[in-house]
């Protein structure tokens, strides 16, 4: 590989928050760490270069495949190329992230990402530092399994450069309160009735768990992470405190935290079931502040009500399990984000059992010598009777991708719900490595083609300007061709090239042949013809959309889409 220019930069302070050098981050971690963790100093310094040269990595096939500055330039026949124009690099030679950025941007924005991707490595370097084997414990059932298991994807998002970007966290706060840590608080605020909008999500916590406190009359009891509490309202809303309308309340719930930090996986409750809670988390990951909207905590239950229906009405819907958001209430003061709470549904007893729930960011995470893909196809090819590695990897990627798109692309075109199937929103479930259905889960980004969906007859009372519906179908499309066939079986494909010679040709043409025949009978009903058929038109095109993740983040706002090449056209 070609050397890597260093490139001019000032030098910015450095803090827990946001740092301008790794070398300035890493001295004031250290220090940190010395404080709060003297035990953990040693690992997180030998742990430093690692997490460097992953973020290095990921930043420096970001910039490729977004044509970012000279970047197809300096790396000009460097990397490996995969679909939708993916260059993974074995390694970049960096100590600091920050010296890849092209020194046409460093703008505002481009500062800003500096930042994100400093405060990435450090943490990382933290997480690299704690991670150890954690026995799964017991009587924690499928949801505690399933964050046992995401515990094991420590680089966190599998593109994202800052994917353990935890800005608005000191060092003391990423430890008591990270994924890591396996352990963290809810906390709860007595809210005036008058204020909330939504459900009384504390009221139905209070009936599965009776250290819930209860709220004096006229107020309703609603659940905030501990940190948000301390943190954010405790400050942030002085004037409500002072007033009456928040009152301070006695007592916490247990929870640990899953790879998504403001989702909480809450213990068994009375009826011995496991239940999620996302609430609001004032902290930078990636590229989003994880507070949350009034629109999410209105529609989540709304359109988990919808998909049910829906699915129920489907042939593929046997094969899909939903977690329904069951229950979501904000205060709508302020930003209106700050105290949201959406009440989730798990696993418990859902499960055959002989059936295992894996969760989509564990997969290509490393289980002892291999991935825990890896792992899936080998325990496939034995119960399959397919002994060379490449034909396995090649049979379970084709009932992978069956599994996966046949209920997104038919939601997409019979009613125009365009799911955000990343892996980190799905999890498929095994039978002795043999994929058997796949569980969805937060509905928040979601896609609604609203004329689509009244076309079928259906509807759903969305909250006025929520950004999940819209007018266009190509922005539905989009959401459901970068997050299923890019981000999804893009690294599954990616993974199985390395782990078992799978060819990358042939997998695609098993994709391509699986979208042709979930498109099929689509085609031939006339209610669904003309859209099955712009639907396959627009996913086996020459290019596609990508969510440009660092485009995303110079830009500030919004997703940015670029054109990539697919490897679904000439398959």
């Amino acid at each position: 590989m070609t050397a890597i220019p260093t490139i001019h930069r000032r030098r910015l302070c450095a803090c827990a928050t946001g740092v301008g050098t790794v070398a300035g981050a890493a001295a004031h971690t250290a220090g940190e760490l010395r404080i709060h963790a003297p035990e953990l100093v040693e690992g997180f310094r030998a742990a430093l270069p690692a997490a460097a040269r992953t973020v290095g990595r990921r930043l420096a096939g970001a910039l490729v495949r977004e044509d970012i500055g000279d970047a197809r330039a300096r790396w000009a026949g460097a990397g490996t190329r995969h679909g939708f124009d993916r260059v993974e690099f074995d390694t970049v030679d960096t100590a600091d992230p920050v010296d890849l950025l092209p020194g046409q941007i460093m703008g505002r924005r481009g500062w800003a990402l500096a930042t994100e991707l400093t405060n990435a490595v450090v943490n990382l370097a933290i997480a690299y530092a704690r991670r150890a084997a954690r026995p799964v414990p017991a009587g924690s059932g499928a949801d505690g399994f399933a964050v046992h298991a995401e515990r094991l994807a420590v680089d966190g998002h599998n593109l994202h450069p800052c994917g353990r970007t935890r800005l608005g966290w000191s060092v003391a706060e990423v430890l008591a309160h990270d994924l890591e840590a396996g352990a963290t608080r809810v906390g709860f605020v007595a809210v005036r009735r008058d204020l909330l909008t939504g459900d009384d999500v504390g009221a139905d916590l209070a009936a599965a768990y009776p250290d819930v406190p209860a709220a004096p009359p006229g107020y309703v009891s609603q659940p905030v992470h501990a940190w948000q509490l301390e943190s954010v309202l405790a400050h942030r809303y002085a004037d409500l405190w002072r007033d009456g309308a928040l009152r301070p309340l006695d007592g916490t719930l247990a929870a640990a935290p899953t790879a998504a930090l403001r989702t909480l996986l809450l213990p068994p409750g009375r009826d011995g079931r496991h239940r999620y809670l996302k609430v609001s988390l004032d902290i930078q990951v990636t590229s989003t502040r994880r507070t949350i909207s009034v629109a999410s905590t209105r529609n989540g239950p709304a359109i988990s009500a919808l998909l049910h229906r829906l699915l129920a009405d489907d042939p593929a819907g046997g094969r899909v399990l939903l977690l329904a958001e069951t229950a979501g209430s904000a205060l709508p003061v302020g930003g209106g984000r700050d105290a949201s709470a959406i009440l989730r549904s798990g696993l418990d007893d859902r499960l055959a059992a002989d059936e295992v729930a894996v969760p989509g960011g564990a997969l290509p995470a490393r289980d002892g010598a291999g991935t825990v893909l890896a792992g899936l196809v080998d325990r496939y090819a034995a119960t399959r009777g397919r002994p060379d590695p490449a034909d396995a990897a090649l049979g379970f990627l084709t009932e992978y991708a069956r599994l996966l798109l046949t209920p997104v692309l038919r939601l997409a075109t019979r009613y125009g719900i365009g799911l955000e199937a990343h892996l980190q929103n799905c999890l498929p479930t095994f039978v002795a490595g043999v994929p058997h259905r796949i569980v969805f889960r937060d509905f928040a980004g979601l896609r609604l083609h609203r004329p689509r969906l009244a076309a079928a007859g259906r509807s759903v009372p969305l909250w006025p300007g929520s950004v999940v519906g819209t007018d266009d179908v190509d922005v539905m499309r989009a959401k459901v061709g970068y997050t299923a066939l890019q981000a999804h079986l893009g690294e599954l494909v990616v993974r199985l090239a390395g782990s078992h010679g799978l060819a990358e040709p042939a997998a695609w043409r098993a994709v391509r042949a699986v979208v042709d025949e979930v498109y099929e009978p689509l085609r031939v009903d006339p209610a669904t013809a003309a859209d099955a058929a712009a639907d396959h038109a627009a996913l086996t095109a020459a290019r596609v959309p990508h969510k440009a993740l660092v485009r995303m983040r110079l830009a500030g706002d919004g997703d940015v889409y670029i054109p990539v090449r697919n490897p679904l056209h000439a398959a």
